[in-house]
């Protein structure tokens, strides 16, 4: 357990906050590439998927990797904009609000989901869930004026 409460101390700096948007998404894409979509190295620590959500503005299909929160009973997954408490709402939430159906890749299975901000006291009870599985997440939302948004992800029919 000592190398999850390193990670953890690690990921709540503001060092790591400017270092690891530019490293870790660029890794996890490249190890995702080479294997086929079976790994991230960043899930080593929390589960993590490909997103695959539609530009806002663009409408070009845009990858992302990102840690996630699986929700195993009801088969779904909790992402959050947290951006490592950096000030502006990451990209990728911007995209799932204008075009809330994506597809994911979750250990190297494609699944269509579609996307649903949480919001009010639903956001809440899943915030208090995400806090007791990732504690850095009170770091960011600290660090940030902002609303950290959370997305619940379903799969499509």
């Amino acid at each position: 357990m000592i190398g999850v409460r390193v990670v953890q101390k690690v990921s709540s700096t503001r060092v790591f906050a400017k270092v690891a948007p530019h490293v870790i998404p660029a890794l996890d894409r490249a190890v995702h590439r080479l294997t086929r979509g079976k790994v991230l190295l960043s899930a080593q620590m929390l589960p993590g998927v490909i997103l695959t959500s539609t530009g806002a503005r663009s409408g070009l299909p845009r990858r992302a990797p990102l840690a996630c929160m699986p929700e195993e009973g009801a088969g779904s997954w909790i992402l959050v904009g947290s951006n490592f408490g950096r000030t502006g709402h990451p990209a990728w939430t911007g995209n799932l609000l204008a075009h809330p159906d994506a597809e994911i890749s979750w250990k190297g299975r494609d699944i269509p989901v579609t996307a649903v901000r949480l919001t009010g006291e639903e956001r809440a009870a899943v915030w208090k869930t995400l806090l007791a599985f990732w504690p850095p997440y009170a770091t960011y939302q600290a660090r940030v004026d902002r609303e950290i948004r959370l997305f619940r992800l379903t799969p499509r029919a």
